[in-house]
Order: C-alpha cells, then structure tokens, then sequence
C-alpha cells in the first residue's frame, strides 16, 4: 500500500469519527466543529473546535407576539491575556415539546455597520442556535464583546426559551 492510499485511508477514518461524534453531540458541541473544507485545507490556523466552558447569561421566555425583539450577548474579557470567545442564542423547546423548528423563528445579527443579516440557526432535539464556528473571535484582554440579535417568531403557537451564552476556547 502506497503512503499516498495510507493518508487517505487515515484521513477518511478521521472524518467519519469526527462526523460520527457529530451526530452523537448536544447542539452546542454540533455548532462548534469545524466545516470539512475548513479542516482539510490546513490553510488557516484553526481556534480550538470545542469550547473549554459556557458563560450562560440570563434567559427569557420565547416573545409570544410576532413583534421582533432584541436579545444582546455581552461578555468581558477580564483575563490577563487575549481569549478566543464566541457569542450564541439557543432557543429551546418545552420538555414536552412542541419542538421548535428553524422556520418557527426569523433570526438576525447585527453588523458591524449597524445592519441586520440573516442568521440560519442550525436545530437538534428541538433545540434552534446560532453557529459558534462563524462567530468566533479573538477578544484582546480587557475588551468587552456584544453581539445583537433580532429575533421574529414567524409560528404563533411557538412556545420556547431564549438562552443568550458566550463559548470560550482554551
């Protein structure tokens, strides 16, 4: 076997542990892998796939209007040296369900320039979030992060909890 067919065999093995724990994880780890392309290149310095903790911040009832309202995650890095962090908006279900689907909500991140763009969130079990692959961030020491998001529930019987967190790395 040449070291060609040996690489690729072991490169496929990887891929399908990795895609197999994918499948096993909550969503929180789900959104934190890193995409394929993105681990295959070896192009660019990667931060590190799982997060190492979760600042929880403080939840709310699912709006029950169809009004859009607006949830801010905001932490502050008051470590001593730079942390790579990235903001997330779970919306989970009652226990007992119904379980929310990614078309019972509009969601929305602001920009940088002050605009709103469209967020897919991902779902598992239920539960819809924001990727934390695309979100992360280095954050110098010192420096306070606020992400805003603008959340429109499109399904009127929708029922749920809105949960703003930061993942941090390392």
């Amino acid at each position: 076997m040449s070291l060609k067919n040996s690489r690729l065999r072991l490169a496929s093995v990887a891929l399908i542990v990795a895609l197999s724990g994918l499948v096993a994880a909550g969503p929180a780890m789900a959104a934190t892998q890193p995409s394929v392309a993105a681990a295959s290149t070896g192009a660019q310095e990667q931060a590190p796939a799982a997060p190492t903790d979760f600042v929880d911040l403080p939840t709310s009832p699912l709006p029950a209007d169809s009004a859009p309202q607006e949830f801010t995650v905001t932490y502050r890095n008051d470590s001593s040296a730079e942390r790579t962090v990235a903001p997330q908006l779970l919306v989970t279900s009652p226990d007992a369900g119904p379980f929310l689907t990614p078309t019972d909500v509009k969601l929305e991140r602001r920009t940088a320039h002050g605009c709103w763009e469209t967020v897919r969130p991902g779902a598992q079990t239920g539960t819809l979030f924001t990727d934390l692959t695309d979100a992360q961030r280095t954050l110098p020491a010192g420096e306070t992060l606020t992400q805003v998001y603008r959340l429109t529930v499109v399904n009127p019987q929708a029922q749920g909890t809105v949960a703003p967190r930061v993942a941090l790395y390392g």
